[in-house]
């Protein structure tokens, strides 16, 4: 969730790795469940191979807290006095801010602000997607709703903006730090992002477009996902039976580009992405209004406007890197296409290779690679191990480990869910991460980070340490053995917790900047580069045994699981410039010099092997 412009805050949805606080053990120990058993390692990895067990409420007996330990949150009424204490509180810190009598320094009033509405704003979008109960979920939706007024209500407050301006160009009447100086410049470009620095009319115009760009958004995506419809009688009958048929229709859902047949994944191609009229009127005037909202806030176009507080700062950088980066690839690409032929002829199809083969046989070489269904591999991926592994990392690499907590009755929004407390080597607590991994009925499914409260530094030498969830959507243990992880499902684990121990190590002094609350381009790093410790055979090796024998995964295999995750990587990889070009140069100049789909063609051919298929529309 990002609240718009001054005083956002950041709720990042990502991958991120878990460390713990047990270390490894020498005991094997038998862990039995219903009559079958497994081996564990640790304390470690026995909690995360059973389900944890809750007091679970009954009749009228009363929660000990409220979710994660606000007491307000023993009932969904409590939401009603978060939304009233965030309200008062806010008042009271705009008032102090332009206050002839103001005892601090603006920069702190500034981030206590941002830090009343974040903590609230992100707890409730947390709730509103994540809890079961409908109560909870509509008290959520509810305070998402009022402290997204009050955000757009401080946001177009001139009497906020000019006390800040007056300090960033003046100077505070406070000493300040360098660090307090370029807060404050963050907070101040947040506001001149939605133009409350133009004449009425031109603010007037900023909150139209935003209104326009919201509102086509939405609807451009609606109809992005909706199934194609198409006459029975197109599609040759020796293929109609792979795609769902409704009398005369046959109905396209996605691309299918798992079908062993390639006349039926080219024919899922073409008319899922064909062209529609209304789709590319949308997009232009989505592009359209980005173009005009930056030029009224004084950018060039919108991807000068969306670059501004990135690492890359301006649209040349972006597009000097990409080139470089595409011209470099080409010859590896051309290689990796080279063996997707080869494949392709195999199955004595001698044709081109065209953009609907290539995720089939990407994905059939690097199971040809592996010589097993990536299924085989997961008895040597028990979470218990993966977790017991990323403490194992994280002890070495960072001196942190994991303390697994007891959950009190109320704290939790399900039954299943695991807390972990982020300890360093000097035994200080650096945050908590709430471990929510298992499916369950109505859970979102998707992988995720999100920041519940971010770190900041306290006005009485204290700091309010983080505290974040990561979800994931995995089978919960059984009688059977504990919950095992496919190599998909190991690399999101790393990608997930490199998200929170991002936010665990961010000890910054204001939480405006804290964590994943950074340039937007440096947000994902620290969970990729747990994705490359996820493919380290060194890695891997600690942690990868068998869960009933704690037989370590044989060499041949894991140096071909590892592998396999570099197969392809050029072509992948050149598939996310060309994106990213074609991206760069949809929020440049415009009007467009020609359409979107003319210009997805030209890119296409200038950044990628493969050609663009007439008339399809991808974008």
């Amino acid at each position: 969730m990002i609240l718009p412009n001054s005083l956002q805050c950041l709720s990042k949805h990502s991958h991120t790795v878990l460390a713990s606080s047990v270390k490894f053990s020498k005991l094997i120990k038998n862990l039995s469940l219903e009559g079958r058993s497994w081996v564990s390692t640790s304390a470690l990895a026995t909690t995360f191979n059973s389900k944890p067990e809750r007091k679970l409420k009954f009749g009228f007996s009363k929660n000990e807290t409220g979710l994660f330990e606000i007491p307000e949150l023993q009932s969904p009424d409590g939401f009603h006095l978060l939304k009233n204490n965030v309200l008062y509180t806010a008042n009271e810190l705009v008032e102090e801010s332009h206050s002839p009598n103001r005892s601090r320094k603006i920069v702190e009033i500034f981030d206590e602000l941002s830090d009343t509405l974040c903590k609230v704003a992100d707890l409730a979008e947390f709730i509103r997607i994540a809890h079961p109960d409908p109560k909870f979920a509509k008290a959520a939706r509810d305070t998402c709703i009022v402290v997204s007024g009050i955000v757009e209500k401080m946001n177009t407050n001139k009497n906020l903006y000019l006390s800040l301006k007056q300090v960033v160009e003046n100077g505070d009447k406070f000493p300040t730090t360098e660090i307090d100086d370029h807060v404050n410049k963050l907070f101040l470009e947040d506001f001149e992002q939605c133009g409350i620095h133009l004449e009425e009319e031109k603010r007037k115009l900023v909150v139209a477009l935003n209104d326009c760009i919201l509102q086509k958004g939405q609807e451009f995506m609606a109809a992005a996902v909706q199934p194609r419809v198409a006459p029975s009688e197109i599609i040759p009958k020796n293929i109609q039976h792979f795609f769902y048929v409704e009398g005369d229709k046959t109905i396209i859902s996605g691309l299918c580009s798992e079908l062993p047949n390639e006349v039926a994944r080219e024919a899922a191609f073409k008319i899922f992405l064909y062209p529609v009229a209304e789709q590319e009127e949308l997009l232009t005037e989505i592009l359209e209004a980005r173009y005009k909202l930056a030029q009224l806030c004084g950018f060039q176009s919108y991807a000068h406007r969306a670059l501004k507080l990135s690492l890359a700062e301006t649209p040349e950088n972006v597009r000097d890197f990409l080139n470089l980066l595409s011209k470099e690839l080409r010859p590896r690409a051309e290689n990796e296409f080279n063996v997707m032929m080869k494949m392709k002829e195999v199955e004595n199809d001698f044709t081109p290779l065209r953009p609907w083969d290539i995720p089939y046989f990407a994905k059939k070489g690097k199971k040809n690679l592996l010589k097993v269904e990536s299924g085989e591999f997961s008895p040597y991926f028990s979470l218990g191990a993966c977790m017991e592994g990323l403490n194992f990392l994280f002890t070495k690499l960072y001196g942190v480990h994991f303390e697994n907590e007891p959950v009190k009755s109320g704290e939790c929004w399900a039954p299943d869910i695991h807390k972990l407390a982020v300890v360093h080597e000097s035994g200080e607590v650096l945050g908590h991460i709430y471990c929510d991994f298992f499916e369950r009925d109505n859970k979102p499914n998707q992988d995720c980070h999100f920041t519940i409260r971010g770190g900041k530094q306290l006005a009485d030498g204290t700091y309010q340490n983080p505290v974040v969830v990561l979800m994931l959507n995995l089978v919960p243990p059984r009688w059977s053995g504990p919950s095992l992880l496919t190599p998909g499902n190991v690399e999101n684990l790393f990608h997930e917790m490199g998200h929170a121990m991002h936010s665990m190590f961010a000890r910054t002094q204001y939480q405006h900047v804290t964590g994943t609350r950074c340039s937007t381009d440096f947000a994902e790093v620290p969970s990729v580069l747990m994705e490359f410790f996820a493919s380290d055979p060194r890695v891997l090796r600690s942690f990868a045994k068998h869960f009933m024998t704690q037989e370590p995964m044989p060499d041949d295999m894991l140096n071909r699981l590892c592998a396999s995750k570099r197969m392809f990587a050029a072509s992948e990889m050149q598939l996310q410039v060309f994106y990213s070009v074609l991206d760069q140069t949809y929020h440049g100049e415009f009007p467009l010099k020609g359409s979107t789909t003319e210009i997805l063609a030209e890119t296409q051919k200038q950044h990628y092997c493969v050609p663009y298929v007439p008339n399809t529309a991808w974008q």
